[in-house]
């Protein structure tokens, strides 16, 4: 949650104008801010699917977990589509619609409603095919379905269902199998805990030595290759460039190996850094609607300074209005970063004690 909020932050306060990922127009430090934050996502869906899973092994029957991830997947778009457009864009106009990364869990978790109810050999199966095979569809165009190419762009190439209305950022093949896969790895934790760090340690190594094995030979699994750069941090850069939108095979090996590396090595971090962190991990969902208005709130405050304009901060809409004087560098992106999590810290840890005191129905939904 707190690496997400640094790609947030750097959206609105930064003084770039070209996407992170530009290696010929930006430098390594910039890409870097950008990759480390690249583990988000696939974090979110397989955690989320280990979640599911737990909850399995509590006992809660496939019929509860069922309505449950229906109602639940079902909160998380009308919070992408109606509620947090008003944090990106300070207005209440709400097209065009950008589907992004609660569209995809939501809909991920309305599809688990129906994947809970199979074995998970199945399950396993289907997630494993889904991450390893779904490049194979890379050349399959939303032109070639017609008058349902809509529904491509829906499921696996990123584009607009409602010209001009609603983009599909986040296509939801294969973030529905990182999850499934996450549902699957919750059995590990009926395992000992010697046993189940040893896994995942292991399987986070061969997804690692994976993917440098295809990434090196340009294989498959990435539609852009990695070429030599003017510098060699910025070769390194190239390597680690992979796609996100929809992620490629590559990119969910470079992001879930270290993932699943990390959840066996913290598993049991305690102190002071671990107990500041698990405030922002206990309200998730509350933290990420609240970082986008503390955002656009930076990006303002920062408009305010440097040319005595309050102004709404275009992310998505607009961001060719920006006057040439607006923005910061990373240094001052990294200190705008970190002002908004410690201001966002006191009303989570509140909300968070809120959950703690009261069983309410609502709040397992926030």
């Amino acid at each position: 949650m707190v690496l997400m909020a640094l790609d947030h932050v750097r959206d609105f306060v930064t003084e770039v104008r070209f996407p992170p990922e530009n290696l010929a127009q930006g430098s390594a430090a910039l890409f870097a801010a950008r990759w480390f934050t690249h583990f988000c996502a696939p974090g979110f869906f397989l955690l989320a699917g280990i979640g599911i899973g737990i909850a399995m092994h509590r006992r809660r029957g496939p019929a509860d977990l069922t309505k449950y991830l229906l109602t639940r997947g079902l909160w998380l778009l009308v919070l992408e589509l109606i509620i947090t457009p008003v944090g990106w864009r300070f207005s209440f106009d709400l097209l065009p619609a950008f589907a992004l990364v609660l569209w995809a869990l939501g809909w991920s978790m309305i599809l688990m409603a129906l994947l809970v109810h199979l074995p998970r050999a199945v399950v396993a199966t289907i997630a494993l095919i889904l991450i390893f095979a779904h490049n194979l569809l890379d050349g399959l165009q939303p032109a070639a379905f017609g008058s349902l190419g809509w529904l491509w762009n829906v499921l696996h190439v990123q584009g607009f269902v409602i010209p001009g209305q609603l983009l599909i950022a986040y296509p939801l093949i294969p973030w529905i199998g990182v999850m499934a896969l996450g549902y699957v790895l919750a059995s590990c934790y009926q395992w000992s805990a010697d046993r189940r760090r040893r896994f995942f340690v292991m399987a986070g190594l061969i997804a690692v030595a994976l993917f440098i094995a295809l990434r090196f030979a340009n294989g498959y699994g990435n539609p852009e290759p990695w070429t030599s750069q003017r510098t060699p941090a910025l070769t390194v850069a190239s390597f680690l460039n992979v796609r996100k939108y929809p992620p490629s095979l590559h990119f969910l090996l470079m992001t879930l190996g270290p993932i699943l590396i990390a959840l066996a090595l913290t598993e049991h971090v305690r102190g002071r850094v671990g107990r500041w962190l698990s405030v922002y991990g206990r309200v998730p969902l509350f933290f990420y609607v609240t970082h986008i208005f503390a955002a656009h709130l930076a990006g303002m405050a920062v408009a305010l300074i440097q040319g005595g304009e309050l102004r709404r901060i275009p992310i998505f809409t607009d961001p060719a209005s920006l006057p040439e004087w607006f923005g910061v560098g990373l240094p001052g992106v990294y200190l705008a970063w970190a002002l908004v999590v410690v201001a966002l810290y006191f009303p989570c840890r509140a909300f968070a004690r809120l959950k703690d005191r009261r069983r309410d129905w609502w709040l397992q939904y926030l």
